[in-house]
């Protein structure tokens, strides 16, 4: 039904003249009426329920002032919960009666003191709001803390220990082998041992010699034995005496020609010389090598077999270059071999490489291992490990070796005080000669404070940790950062930030953090920030240390080179590429005629070091053809000079720092000048006056 069908016609209004621009606002107007109309009539037609609508606003408002008293607006009204809490060291925080959470960054130790957001009496805050309003305090409840698996343990003073992994193979110990050589030219008429393997025993016959020299040797000796038996009762007393001296140096000979004294006596008792003589066996062991064959000649020196005393080997080991710290001579170490699966075998260190091997990154460990089963071969892979103690400052730790000596050729042997090995007779050191813990030191004061690994939120040269509070009843876990030194296997070492006794979080760490980073508190991120805005910056943001006293004679020679640096520059600047060649061979010069005597102790070696590259830079430059080769060379020179400038810089002057922005692809370049006017040596003429001062030198290297 159309509302407007009984209704009058109104009468007709009388056309007016108008612009457009009246005409557009009396439409406006016109359909705003009309949805006023509209309104007002759907307004009427619901009229019965106005009453209910404000019924329901009475009694939400009714509700909200009975069941939440802690939000009202009286200034003096004090929440029940909201007892002072204030602990001992800890000022009483006071907050905004509104409600905390509605403005939580406004707190204050004043209690007279308003709100600054609203204007609103401020009231005690109780200790979870003041552990919230701490940014360096985080609250848990009971249920939140199970559920994120909260777990701490202690701060303790301990040594740790750090496994380090090693892998390499078993060899002979070269100080067990044993050689049969030739001790006199000959023919090999006999080998008793005829293959590589044969166990032999020391005594065992190996060699049947043939050898004219040494049956004249014979010979010898039994012409003066004979001549000995019938000088006997002689009374030339002198004549007999030097008789038996020949015979004397006649089985001296035959000795150290290899005969045993055994050999020497059947060869007097015999009376007859043998042209063959049998080589025994110095050593027991396994013939690892036969050197000649059957029916040979050898000279003197040759090697006919190598045995090898497989009673003790040598493991060879690999160790990485991260892991020398940890290792020492004389350390235990233990390995296993796929050869006897879960069984352990031990060791000592005898011998750590002073070369790294550049290729693998990796240093030679030799380690002495007992062998008395024969059950290690030679080849054998093995897996082995030592388990080192750490002390503080990294130092190892090893209460076996306190207080005693050491002989630095052999480790097994160790004594009580000082005096010589018992193998090759040279003086025993001290233990804590050879890099562990001194005596003194591994009883007190030697244990470094730890925390678990897991405890630890690692940001950069920092670390997060969170520590619990213990004079609080609920989960109340404070955020703090340390500064930790080197991990040793579950540990990290503490340098600084924690106390021994203090509980930190190992586990759930992440989550406690993450809540903080929502309330937008101090958090393991802002740390990475840091970290990463500080490993961004360049090391030419660290100030310079200039050196002062320099002498004057130094100075005048090092203007020389400052000179020639310049006419370089401007050479460059004006695309002179003879003139800068000329330019370079009187840096050289310059620079040639520095003397370096004048400088001493820690000034001397700095200048000694600077200058080598500035000879090399300067010898690279000196044979550049292309003024575009020598520019990019006239960088590297300015890299040195500035620095130069700021740690020798001549006293007389002031320097200024130019940079182009735009040189080497947007890259960027330095240049030293003398004055402030900007001359453009990477473009020349294309752009001289492109790029500025940024740093000025003054007079000795302020």
């Amino acid at each position: 039904m159309n509302d407007t069908t009984d209704s009058p016609t109104p009468p007709p209004i009388p056309p007016t003249p108008s612009s457009p621009a009246a005409d557009q606002i009396d439409l406006e107007e016109h359909v705003r009426d009309d949805r006023v109309l509209r309104f007002a009539k759907w307004l009427a037609g619901k009229a019965a329920l106005i009453p209910a609508f404000l019924a329901c606003i009475a009694i939400g408002y009714f509700l909200h002032w009975a069941l939440a008293p802690a939000v009202s607006h009286q200034p003096t009204t004090q929440p029940v919960s909201a007892k002072p809490t204030g602990s001992k060291g800890q000022a009483q925080l006071y907050i905004c009666s509104m409600n905390f959470s509605h403005h939580p960054y406004f707190s204050s130790t004043d209690p007279d003191e308003k709100c600054g957001y609203c204007g609103m009496q401020s009231i005690p805050a109780t200790a979870e709001q003041m552990a919230q309003g701490d940014p360096n305090r985080t609250v848990l409840s009971d249920a939140a803390a199970k559920l994120m698996d909260v777990q701490t343990a202690p701060v303790v003073r301990r040594f740790p220990q750090t496994d380090i992994r090693m892998v390499g193979k078993i060899d002979f110990d070269e100080t067990k082998l044993a050689y049969i050589t030739a001790w006199v030219p000959g023919r090999l008429d006999r080998l008793f041992v005829d293959y590589t393997g044969v166990p032999v025993r020391k005594g065992d016959h190996m060699v049947e010699l043939y050898s004219p020299e040494l049956l004249s040797a014979q010979e010898e000796l039994l012409a003066g034995v004979k001549a000995v038996k019938e000088l006997k009762d002689s009374d030339l007393g002198v004549v007999r005496q030097s008789t038996l001296d020949m015979v004397k140096a006649a089985r001296e000979k035959l000795r150290l020609w290899g005969l045993t004294p055994a050999q020497i006596a059947a060869i007097e008792k015999s009376g007859k010389a043998s042209n063959h003589i049998t080589i025994y066996a110095p050593a027991g062991g396994i013939v690892i090598h036969k050197n000649a064959q059957q029916g040979m000649y050898v000279k003197t020196g040759s090697r006919i077999y190598t045995i090898a005393d497989l009673t003790g080997v040598w493991v060879n080991l690999r160790a990485y270059e991260s892991d020398l710290m940890w290792l020492r001579y004389g350390q235990k170490v233990e390995f296993t071999s796929v050869a006897y699966p879960g069984e352990r075998f031990s060791g000592t260190i005898s011998f750590i490489d002073p070369i790294l091997d550049p290729r693998t990154r990796t240093v030679k460990v030799r380690v002495n291992a007992s062998n008395a089963d024969g059950r290690l071969k030679p080849g054998m892979f093995v897996k082995a490990a030592v388990h080192a103690k750490i002390a503080v400052g990294g130092r190892v730790m090893d209460a076996a070796l306190t207080g005693k000596w050491m002989c630095p050729m052999h480790p097994s042997v160790i004594k009580g005080s000082a005096g010589i090995c018992d193998i090759c007779e040279m003086d025993i050191v001290t233990a804590e000669s050879l890099g562990y813990v001194s005596g003194s030191g591994a009883v007190k004061g030697a244990k470094p404070l730890v925390i678990p690994a897991s405890a630890a939120l690692l940001t950069g040269k920092r670390a997060v940790v969170y520590v619990r509070v213990k004079s609080k009843p609920q989960p109340m876990f404070e955020w703090r950062t340390v500064e930790l030194g080197l991990r040793a296997g579950r540990f990290y070492i503490v340098r600084k930030g924690l106390k021994e006794g203090e509980q930190v979080v190992t586990r759930g760490a992440f989550a406690i953090d993450s809540e903080r980073q929502l309330s937008a508190k101090p958090s393991m991120l802002d740390e990475m920030n840091k970290a990463h805005d500080h490993a961004g910056k360049p090391d030419g943001d660290e100030p310079v240390k200039p050196i002062s006293d320099l002498p004057k004679e130094f100075t005048k020679q090092l203007s020389g080179v400052f000179d020639a640096y310049f006419a370089l520059s401007k050479a460059l600047a004006g695309d002179d590429l003879k003139g800068s060649v000329a330019a370079v061979d009187q840096a050289k010069k310059a620079l040639a005629s520095v003397d370096m005597k004048l400088l001493k102790g820690d000034t001397h070696m700095a200048w000694m070091k600077v200058s080598a590259s500035l000879t090399e830079v300067l010898k690279r430059a000196g044979g550049a053809v292309d003024i575009k080769i020598l520019r990019k060379d006239f960088d590297l020179l300015s890299v040195q000079m500035i620095s130069i400038a700021k740690r020798f810089g001549p006293l007389n002057r002031k320097l200024f720092v130019h940079r182009c922005s735009m040189a080497f692809d947007n890259r960027g370049a330095n240049w030293l000048q003398s004055d402030d006017k900007t001359l453009n040596p990477y473009f020349g003429a294309m752009m001289l006056k492109c790029g500025g001062v940024i740093e000025t030198i003054e007079g000795g290297g302020k």
